[in-house]
C-alpha cells in the first residue's frame, strides 16, 4: 500500500504536507471498512483549513465513531488533561485576560476535511482555548455565583453523555425517567419539603435545565389555569409580581407567556427589610391592581436573590398571595443547596404555601450545568399547558397512565439523562459530607466577613445571610484623598458624592480583577456599589481566602497611592 499525503495546518507551522504509515486497523474498523465504505476517512491531520474535498481521489480508510478501544486510549487522554487542568487552575489568571476576537485569530478560517488526532486537539485546547477561559473551579474564583464542581459529578456527566439517550417520554429510556422520579423524591426530602411536592405525595420533581427554564415552565402553567377560568382574551389582564431583586428571568419569561410589560410589577424593596419584599408592599400593590380591574396571576419568591443574597419572607408572602389566588414559584437558585442543613431550613419555612419550588444543583450542590431543580404540587397543571402528543410517540405506557413523561413537563420535547450526575453525586458524598462542604464555604465567608470588619478603611454593606460577602471601601476612608478630584467632578455635574465612592469601589475591583489573582463581581443595591465575595468553588480552602484579602488590601493601597479615580 502506497503511502497517503494529507494536508494539514497547525497555528505554530502553518500550512504543510506530512507523509503517514496508514495505521493498523483493529478488526472491527477493518470489518466497517468493508461493509461500510461510507464512515469517515482516516488521515493523520491537525487542524485542518482545506475547503474543497481535495482527497476524494484517496483509497477509503474508515474509522469507527464508537471503537470501543478507541474511545478507552482517547478518553484516558482525556481524563488526564482534566486531572493536569485542576492540579495546576491556581496558577491561571481566573479571569481570562483575552481581547474580544482573540480565537479567531488564531483558527483556520474553514473545518478540516481529515480527521485530526486527540493528541494534537488536547494541545490545541491548552494552547488556545484555555487561554479564552474563565476559570470557575479555581479557588481563587468569587465571582457570581459559584459553579461547584466534584469528580461525581464529572463522571456523572460522562455516564450521561456515554449513554446519550433521549429520554423524552418514559417508554424511550424507563431508566432515566424512574431515576429522575427517585432522585427528585432524595433531594426534596432531604430539604425537608412537603410531601405535597414529591412523588410519594401527589406532587412530583423534574430537572430542568436552568431556573430560567422553571419559571416559564410555570409561569405557562399559571397562566394557563387562570385563563381557561377568565378566558383566554383577556390575557391582557394579567399581572405578574416579584421585586427589584428578582432575578431578570421572570420578566423575560413573563414577556415570552405574552404578559404586557405594563403588568409586571418590581416592588420596590428596602434596607429596611433587609431587601427583602415586603409582604404589606405586595398586598397593597395586589390591591391596586384589582382595583384597576386587573387579574393578579404569578408571584416569584427568592431565597438568596442574585445580587446580596437576599430572602424574601416566604409565609406572609404566601398568605398574601392566597386571598388572591396567585400562583407563588419559590427561587432558590443559589441557596436552596445549603438548606439541607438544619440551620439553614428556616429560611423555606413556609413553603408549604408555594406551588413550585426550585434550585440550582449545578450552582453550590457540586453537580455539573446544567441542572436545575424543580418541584409542583400540581403536575396536572404543568402537564395541561406544555404536554404534546402526536401520532409518534403514542404508546402504551402512556396509555396506562401509569407513568410520567417528562417531555410534558418542559419546554423541549428532547432531554438529557441529568439525573445519574445528580444521584452520583448524593451517593458518592452523602448527605453527611455535601452538608460539611457547604459549612465550610459558609465558614470561610465568614472569615472574610470578619477580615473586612477589621480593617477600618472597609465596611460590610449588606447583611451576610450564606456564602457571598458584600462589601466596599467606606467614604470616610476615602473621601479626603478623593476630595479635589471629587469637587471638580462634581463641579462638573458628573458625580454626587454618593457616584464618587461608587466610581472610587467599581475601579478598584476592576483592578483587582485585572491581577488575574482572584475574581469578584459587583452588586448594585440602593444605590450602593459593592463588591461581592461569594465562596462556593469546590478547590478554595482558607488560605486561599486570607491569600485573597490580602490582595484586596494591597490593591487598595496601590491604587490610593498610584491610580486617578475617575479618569
Amino acid at each position: 500500500m502506497e503511502k497517503l499525503s494529507s494536508t494539514i495546518y497547525t497555528p505554530s507551522r502553518g500550512t504543510e504536507v506530512i507523509t503517514n504509515k496508514p495505521p493498523t486497523l483493529p478488526i472491527p474498523t477493518f470489518l466497517a471498512s468493508i461493509f461500510f465504505p461510507f464512515n469517515f476517512n482516516l488521515f493523520s491531520a491537525q487542524m485542518g483549513s482545506l475547503t474543497s474535498d481535495q482527497l476524494d481521489g484517496n483509497s477509503g480508510l474508515v474509522i469507527n465513531p464508537l471503537d470501543p478501544e478507541e474511545f478507552r486510549r482517547q478518553a484516558h487522554m482525556v481524563i488526564d488533561f482534566i486531572a493536569d487542568y485542576y492540579k495546576n487552575v491556581d496558577k491561571y489568571p481566573v479571569r481570562s485576560q483575552v481581547e474580544p476576537g482573540y480565537l479567531r485569530k488564531r483558527l483556520p478560517e474553514c473545518a478540516p476535511y481529515n480527521p485530526e488526532s486527540m493528541e494534537t486537539i488536547l494541545q490545541d485546547v491548552q494552547e488556545h482555548i484555555v487561554p479564552g477561559v474563565t476559570h470557575w473551579q479555581s479557588p481563587n474564583y468569587f465571582a457570581y455565583f459559584p459553579s461547584s464542581g466534584s469528580i461525581a459529578g464529572f463522571l456523572g456527566e460522562m455516564l450521561s453523555s456515554g449513554f446519550n439517550v433521549v429520554g423524552f417520554n418514559w417508554i424511550s429510556s424507563p431508566a432515566a425517567t424512574e431515576l429522575e422520579n427517585i432522585v427528585m423524591d432524595w433531594l426534596g426530602q432531604m430539604l425537608k419539603l412537603p410531601k405535597s411536592f414529591l412523588f410519594s405525595g401527589n406532587g412530583g420533581g423534574v430537572i430542568q435545565g436552568t431556573t430560567c427554564e422553571a419559571i416559564l415552565c410555570t409561569l405557562t402553567a399559571a397562566r394557563d389555569r387562570v385563563l381557561n377560568k377568565i378566558g383566554r382574551e383577556n390575557i391582557s389582564k394579567l399581572v405578574v409580581y416579584g421585586s427589584d431583586q428578582t432575578h431578570c428571568a421572570l420578566q423575560k419569561a413573563a414577556q415570552i407567556v405574552g404578559i404586557d410589560l405594563k403588568n409586571f410589577r418590581a416592588i420596590k424593596t428596602t434596607k429596611s427589610s433587609s431587601y427583602g419584599l415586603s409582604p404589606d408592599s405586595l398586598l397593597t400593590q395586589i390591591n391596586l391592581d384589582v382595583e384597576a380591574g386587573l387579574v393578579p396571576l404569578f408571584l416569584c419568591a427568592t431565597i438568596g436573590t442574585t445580587a446580596i443574597t437576599a430572602v424574601d419572607p416566604l409565609k406572609p408572602l404566601c398568605d398574601v398571595a392566597k386571598q388572591f389566588g396567585i400562583w407563588v414559584h419559590v427561587d432558590a437558585a443559589y441557596a436552596g443547596s445549603a438548606c439541607i442543613c438544619p440551620e439553614f431550613r428556616h429560611f423555606i419555612d413556609g413553603v408549604e404555601g408555594a406551588d413550585s419550588f426550585s434550585l440550582n444543583a449545578h450552582k453550590w450542590f457540586f453537580t455539573t450545568l446544567d441542572c436545575c431543580c424543580l418541584w409542583v404540587k400540581d403536575p396536572s397543571a404543568l402537564v395541561s399547558s406544555l404536554s404534546t402528543n402526536p401520532e409518534y410517540l403514542k404508546n402504551k405506557a402512556t396509555e396506562s397512565k401509569q407513568v410520567v413523561d417528562y417531555k410534558d413537563w418542559q419546554i423541549t420535547l428532547s432531554r438529557r439523562f441529568r439525573s445519574l450526575k445528580l444521584w452520583l453525586v448524593i451517593r458518592n458524598y452523602g448527605v453527611a459530607n455535601l452538608r460539611h462542604f457547604l459549612r465550610s464555604h459558609v465558614n470561610m465567608a465568614k472569615l472574610f466577613e470578619r477580615l473586612v470588619a477589621s480593617d477600618k478603611r472597609f465596611e460590610i454593606v449588606f447583611p451576610r445571610q450564606f456564602s457571598v460577602v458584600c462589601f466596599r471601601v467606606s467614604p470616610s476612608a476615602v473621601m479626603d484623598k478623593l476630595k479635589p478630584k471629587y469637587e471638580n467632578c462634581h463641579s462638573q455635574q458628573l458625580f454626587t458624592e454618593e457616584e464618587a465612592i461608587n466610581e472610587f469601589n467599581r475601579e478598584l475591583l476592576e483592578s483587582i480583577n485585572a491581577s488575574g489573582k482572584a475574581y469578584m463581581t459587583h452588586a448594585v443595591c440602593g444605590g450602593i456599589y459593592a463588591m461581592r465575595f461569594a465562596v462556593g468553588a469546590t478547590l478554595t480552602e482558607e488560605r486561599h481566602v486570607m491569600v485573597a484579602w490580602t490582595m484586596v488590601q494591597e490593591q487598595l493601597e496601590a491604587f490610593l497611592t498610584t491610580n486617578t479615580p475617575f479618569n
